[in-house]
């Protein structure tokens, strides 16, 4: 027998665990990255580190899984429309008198073909996590005063007769690309359709401008 055949995929798919102590569990959530046809493919200009603490330090670093959930994703799985990917997976939390809040930013950074496209599929997927649906279906947000386009979408987390809202953004550019999964004391407890998406998409921005930096 030959050696094994590299998985052929349509797209990478990035292992994150988002770690929600308001609704009493952990969610394990696998969010498809993929990129379209169209174009070639970029220079490598910029990267996605995990930083100490995101959000102006409203979250600190719990776990750094990129070298452990992120490369255990990547082995074996080829895409022939995206080059050099690196997995990013940073696991976050947060303490305020309202309660304690969860963040998880689950990523990578290379070579993309299609931006758009990649940021439109990056949430596929999310529903096939246990106990998770999608409430509110993926939208396009471009928060004002800026050029950047975002997918949110929100999910209800089923956990220990428990029902949760959870907001999820993305965006991805030529180098960069990630999904990230915000657990607040108050979104939790809201009705999906309730959920600020506009809110999460600016602290989706704001995540990307701590996260990117010029290689």
């Amino acid at each position: 027998m030959g050696p094994p055949q590299r998985k052929n995929r349509t797209g990478l798919v990035v292992g994150i665990v988002v770690a929600s102590l308001v609704v009493l569990g952990v969610l394990g959530l696998a969010v498809r990255l993929l990129a379209g046809a169209a174009g070639g493919f970029p220079e490598a200009t910029h990267r996605l580190i995990v930083p100490k603490t995101l959000l102006d330090g409203q979250y600190t670093l719990d776990q750094d899984l990129s070298a452990t959930a992120g490369e255990e994703a990547l082995k074996g799985t080829h895409d022939s429309k995206i080059r050099d990917p690196k997995p990013v997976v940073g696991q976050y939390s947060s303490k305020s008198p309202q309660g304690t809040g969860a963040l998880v930013v689950s990523g990578m950074y290379g070579r993309f073909k299609d931006p758009e496209d990649a940021r439109k599929k990056m949430l596929d997927g999310a529903e096939d996590a246990e106990g998770a649906t999608v409430a509110v279906p993926a939208k396009d947000i471009t928060p004002p005063g800026s050029d950047i386009t975002l997918s949110c979408q929100v999910l209800i987390v089923k956990q220990g007769g428990v029902e949760s809202s959870l907001p999820i953004c993305a965006w991805a550019d030529e180098n960069t690309g990630a999904s990230v999964g915000f657990v607040t004391p108050e979104s939790t407890q809201q009705k999906p359709g309730a959920v600020d998406l506009a809110k999460f998409a600016e602290a989706t921005l704001k995540v990307r401008a701590e996260a990117r930096q010029r290689l």
